[in-house]
């Protein structure tokens, strides 16, 4: 995804993209014992690890913008021309942002060029999110668009397939803005998509199919974090 599309969807995002405090504990143990932290794709700032030394990389002028005060320096770049020489940090993190570059395979080995020792991606299997309600019975089409760690009940991050227990949240447009996903299916799918899940609510027949998931403590939706020692 372009830079002048994060500028565009990235309003508003960190009313609804919070850092899930379950989800950074599993980041942070991957970084070990890594001092020097490059995040890449850092948006707004979210599971960067308190107690380290980070350097963000964002493409987004209004991503960066609502990077809260305190938060670490960030670099104006792309992941795929990191601005940095080899070996200049401990480790790299990406989260939930690979799907988004022009050429991922690029921006992975410029990971591995600037980090003396491990990298970590958190990003999306499909197969699991294929069988998720929303992708199976609303939204097919989000299969074309993204490609374990399992996702917690009531997850702080309410990206697209976080809000697997809370299936309201979708019919509101400040939550759909804040995922790319929303942006990139037509609005047909989208509208016929929305129809759909607000009348399964309103009948009762999404809690008759699915209702087991609003109490269900966590579920595999296809997050997996990759860790790398090149």
């Amino acid at each position: 995804m372009s830079e002048a599309a994060y500028d565009r969807i990235g309003l508003g995002y960190r009313q609804v993209r919070r850092p899930d405090p379950r989800i950074a504990a599993r980041i942070d143990a991957a970084l070990g014992d890594a001092r020097s932290i490059l995040n890449v794709g850092a948006g707004a700032g979210s599971y960067e690890p308190a107690g380290r030394e980070v350097t963000a990389v964002e493409p987004s002028g209004v991503m960066i913008s609502q990077r809260p005060a305190g938060a670490a320096p960030v670099v104006q770049a792309s992941a795929e021309e990191l601005p940095f020489e080899d070996d200049s940090f401990d480790a790299a993190m990406a989260t939930i942002t690979v799907h988004h570059w022009a050429d991922p395979a690029a921006g992975l080995a410029e990971m591995a060029r600037v980090a003396r020792g491990r990298v970590a991606v958190l990003t999306f299997d499909p197969a699991p999110l294929a069988e998720l309600w929303l992708v199976r019975d609303y939204f097919p089409r989000t299969l074309e668009i993204h490609g374990e760690v399992p996702v917690p009940r009531r997850c702080e991050d309410g990206f697209f397939c976080a809000l697997w227990d809370r299936p309201e949240m979708h019919l509101d447009p400040k939550v759909r803005r804040a995922s790319s996903v929303w942006h990139l299916m037509a609005p047909e799918e989208i509208e016929r998509g929305l129809a759909a899940l607000r009348a399964d609510l309103e009948s009762g027949a999404w809690d008759e199919r699915h209702g087991h998931l609003r109490t269900a403590p966590e579920l595999d939706v296809g997050l997996r974090l990759i860790v790398a020692n090149p």
